[in-house]
């Protein structure tokens, strides 16, 4: 076989491959076993029938197409893989030019492959981040939340008001029409939590048990999302919480401290560890902006585009992909059509150049992934979904994301080794040391770096309820690729 590659640009390539017949006897005689099953010769048992039996009864043709159509996709992975600077990252469009019978076979794949990105010496990168500072009301607030699993709920004949637990009753209509789906008895809820239904705090306080109040509000979800809708709610107890004093009794009651105060130096530890987790995460992902802002990144239009398509469909499916309902919504939030479109392809461009620079970075750096990464990483996203390690495994493999994963762990180890090499500094040019959260480079490093939080600037909300099966194939799910690779 031979191949040959055209550079039709820096993200586009058209590889010529041309083979001679006496390499596809193996795909001929397939290609004769198959249609001997399919057709019916007098004197022959199905599959049995010789070759030139069965040229005669159908003619050439139907085998040359089984022979080309079989062996295509297989000449093209071998002219791939012969082409060693090559990575596709795109389906090949591919078009036969020449069948000569009893010669040769040739065809043409163009496909979009990742690009040359030069990147700056690691060592000579420098990002700055803010001061870790102590945060006793950070404390407080850790030490109440440990109080309030404690704490105790007492009935009280009084109104309403914020931090006590009402149980109601929620009914809603549009237009009149009730709204069974929306409809709940006996639901306990904290004044003031919000999160549930805009207005619903503002209605709870100071109402008293057996009291009843509607109010308007708009509808998120559902049959009549965006809409209007008188909700009317009824109080039929109200509790206040009781908190356990903040004491010794309490600390080991509640923990393995004997006092209050190693309880607190303990809540104290765990807050700076959290802020410097922030401090870490901060510095990931400055310096990834500033890999991609010093890179030249040229853009596949077809990665972009199906980036752009992912999301688009993400955001219509959460109006089951009504597009009526979805110009209503964007209307409300004083948004055209135009601008969505435009804004979309803008994080696509986004999300598709940042994973361009971590796979450079991944390469440039040699970085492999283990079985022991990979399987943490899959553990991890299974919790993350709420699924059983198995199950998950299963989604995956079913999807063909296992290679999806795969590549989320080498970027983000390549990211990491990017943090390590760097100079990263306070405001007053102190030194900031994070190696005991980074790790040295061992391969058991990516768990811990698997727990810094992420931030994805630009990103489209993400789809609560996806699944595995329906992220995208080149490079995790339409709104977390960029998170992803930073985690």
């Amino acid at each position: 076989m031979k191949s040959t590659v055209e550079h039709l640009s820096p993200t586009r390539v058209r590889i010529n491959v041309e083979v001679p017949f006496d390499e596809l006897k193996p795909d001929f005689d397939r290609a004769y076993k198959k249609i001997a099953q399919q057709v019916r010769i007098p004197g022959f048992r199905p599959g049995k029938a010789p070759a030139r039996i069965l040229e005669a009864r159908i003619g050439r043709a139907p085998v040359l197409d089984e022979v080309v159509n079989n062996a295509i996709p297989a000449k093209y992975q071998e002219a791939v893989t012969s082409a060693e600077e090559l990575t596709p990252i795109g389906r090949p469009e591919i078009e036969v030019t020449e069948i000569a019978d009893g010669e040769r076979i040739a065809f043409t794949a163009e496909v979009d492959v990742r690009p040359e990105i030069e990147l700056p010496e690691l060592d000579g990168l420098a990002v700055e981040v803010d001061e870790v500072e102590a945060d006793e009301d950070q404390v407080t607030e850790q030490l109440d939340q440990l109080r309030a699993r404690f704490g105790t709920l007492t009935g009280v004949e009084r109104p309403a008001q914020k931090g006590d637990y009402v149980q109601i009753d929620l009914s809603a209509s549009v237009d009149g029409k009730e709204i069974e789906e929306a409809a709940t008895t006996g639901f306990s809820y904290e004044v003031g939590q919000g999160g549930l239904i805009d207005g619903i705090d503002e209605a709870l306080e100071g109402m008293s048990a057996g009291e009843e109040k509607t109010f308007t509000s708009t509808l998120v979800a559902g049959e009549y999302a965006d809409r209007d809708a008188e909700i009317t709610v009824k109080v039929t107890t109200v509790k206040e919480r009781h908190l356990p004093d903040a004491d010794d009794e309490f600390a080991q009651l509640a923990s393995e401290f004997d006092t209050l105060d190693e309880l607190t130096e303990d809540l104290r530890e765990r807050v700076g560890q959290s802020k410097r987790m922030e401090q870490a995460a901060q510095a990931r992902d400055r310096l990834l902006d500033k890999l991609v802002e010093s890179a030249e990144v040229p853009l596949p239009e077809s990665v972009v585009q199906s980036e752009v398509d992912t999301r688009t469909h993400d955001a219509v499916h959460a109006f089951d992909h009504d597009e009526d309902r979805f110009a209503e919504f964007l209307t409300s939030q004083d948004k055209t059509r135009e601008q969505f479109d435009a804004e979309t392809r803008e994080e696509a461009e986004n999300a598709v150049r940042y994973r361009m620079v971590l796979d450079a970075l991944a390469d440039s750096e040699e970085v492999s992934v283990g079985d022991q990464e990979l399987t943490e990483r899959i553990l991890y996203q299974a919790q993350q979904y709420g699924m059983a390690p198995e199950q998950f495994v299963q989604q995956i493999q079913q999807a063909g994301q296992l290679g999806v994963i795969y590549q989320d762990v080498r970027r983000s180890k390549a990211l990491i080794t990017a943090v390590r090499a760097a100079s990263i500094t306070l405001p007053n040019g102190d030194a900031v040391d994070l190696s005991d959260l980074l790790g040295d480079g061992d391969e058991n490093d990516e768990g811990a770096a698997e727990e810094l939080p992420a931030e994805v600037p630009g990103e489209v909300a993400e789809t609560p309820a996806e699944t595995p099966a329906e992220s995208d194939q080149d490079g995790g799910s339409a709104a977390a690729e960029k998170t992803d690779a930073k985690a």
